[in-house]
């Protein structure tokens, strides 16, 4: 018999396919675990897939008295009661870096989108507004990417990708994180003097009670009128509410999300502003990322199983 996998958080059946070949999958749908399955199956499951962002907490691992293993699809495990599971002994793995290239992808779709206002040009194109030599207040020349100041904030395997992109446009590169790093970059010692000093915020940093609503109306007002943000991490690290003020009173210029606060909503405030790029959390959505993230699933979930250390372990 195939080892048991509950899956905990809600996938489309292709994610799933290459994992049901080898493991007996126990699906949620996303919702509650005691309410598709009884404490008897529950009872034996020993690993748990999950998206790494959605909560898991201590009500969930004690329902499942034989778990061993947490593995999460993609690089964060933010959702996860690390507390918890560490009292029980639990391994959680992750995909370290299998998403890394996509996410930067998305990074620099949204930048370039938002500097040179492409959703604005795209709707006064289909409008009719260039045939019909309509003026445009949201296409008066944008400033460009060259020799701007690019702030990253996070240099983990995603930020180092950014910075390698954005610094390809002849940009100045700057970046703060919890430590230095062997990077071609400028450190900046504080997250405040890095926001005071850059025209565009990148943020790639980890999510956590450390980074929570650490971009707050105070950063944004150092960030500055000129100043935009691109957001490819977790939609906690950003004060929302603050944000939509910062970008209603013009305290920003801009900004590119592709995560939220409370996913998979985004507030309608957001949507209203034409300075604002959005997409629905699809930065490691590509076909190279998902089979590299399914790879480390796979390694991590056949060595539990076999009794071996996780290759892809979360340490704390």
């Amino acid at each position: 018999m195939a080892d048991k996998v509950l899956v905990f958080s809600r996938f489309a059946k292709s994610m799933l396919a290459r994992f049901a070949e080898k493991f007996e999958l126990l699906e949620t749908g996303g919702k509650p675990a005691n309410e598709v399955f009884s404490a008897a199956e529950l009872a034996d499951v020993r690993a748990l897939l999950t998206m790494g962002a959605q909560p898991l907490g201590r009500e969930t691992l004690d329902a499942l008295p034989s778990l061993g293993a947490i593995v999460c699809y993609g690089t964060g495990y933010d959702g996860v009661d690390l507390d918890a599971a560490a009292e029980r002994k639990i391994a959680i793995g992750n995909s370290p870096a299998a998403n890394a290239s996509a996410v930067a992808d998305l990074a620099m779709t949204l930048l370039l989108g938002l500097m040179r206002r492409l959703l604005p040009a795209d709707a006064y194109l289909r409008g009719g507004g260039w045939s019909g030599a309509r003026p445009s207040p949201l296409l008066r020349p944008p400033r460009g990417l060259t020799n701007a100041r690019v702030g990253v904030y996070g240099m983990g395997e995603i930020g180092r990708k950014i910075a390698a992109r954005v610094a390809a446009f002849e940009t100045d590169v700057a970046y703060h994180s919890r430590s230095r790093h062997d990077v071609p970059y400028r450190y900046v010692g504080s997250l405040g003097e890095l926001v005071e000093w850059c025209d565009v915020l990148l943020i790639a940093v980890r999510a956590g009670p450390d980074t929570e609503r650490i971009i707050d109306a105070a950063m944004l007002k150092r960030l500055g009128a000129d100043g935009v943000l691109v957001n490819i991490s977790r939609g906690s690290v950003i004060d929302q509410p603050a944000l939509i003020a910062a970008l209603a009173d013009k305290t920003i210029a801009g900004a590119g999300l592709d995560v939220f606060e409370r996913e998979p909503y985004a507030p309608d405030a957001l949507s209203e502003f034409p300075n604002v790029v959005l997409t629905p959390h699809i930065g490691g959505h590509t076909l190279e990322a998902h089979v590299a993230m399914q790879d480390c699933v796979i390694a991590n979930l056949a060595a539990f199983f076999a009794g071996k250390p996780l290759p892809y372990l979360v340490k704390r």
